[in-house]
């Protein structure tokens, strides 16, 4: 019998500016809830339904850097609509739709990158009746990623 996991991800840390913007972008993209109120520099965004890890925002002065080395992959079974979603909550395009690619880079309003990767077929990572194969997402990056 396997051993029990006993690492996962609990919290994934963004560093913002624009902290109470970046809390109401947050919020409204995942359908996620502060976990407690926020401190002056510091929140935990959690899924109300258990299903994802936390999502913790740090105010810090200078926010993120220019060669910021992490991002978020959010998997969507409708990505055109999520997009046009995250874009009219306050997201910036970085990189649209190309031949070849189940991606679309978005920046949040903090200047941070996401992508929204085309994963139809799937219902928040099930895989729904007369879906694609489970492997889930090509995931194919360019030059630069």
């Amino acid at each position: 019998m396997p051993e029990p996991r006993r690492l996962w991800v609990g919290s994934v840390v963004m560093e913002c500016r624009e902290f109470s913007r970046m809390i109401a972008f947050w919020t409204a993209a995942l359908g996620y809830r502060t976990r407690e109120p926020p401190d002056d520099d510091w929140v935990v965004l959690h899924d109300p339904e258990n299903r994802g890890p936390n999502l913790s925002l740090q105010k810090v002065p200078d926010g993120p850097s220019d060669d910021y080395r992490f991002h978020l992959d959010l998997y969507s079974s409708d990505p055109e609509r999520e997009v046009a979603r995250l874009l009219a909550l306050g997201a910036t395009l970085r990189e649209p739709a190309r031949a070849g690619r189940d991606f679309v880079t978005l920046a949040d309003p903090d200047g941070n990158p996401f992508d929204v990767i085309d994963n139809r077929g799937f219902a928040f990572g099930q895989r729904v009746e007369g879906g694609p194969p489970a492997s889930g997402p090509r995931r194919t990056r360019g030059p630069e990623g």
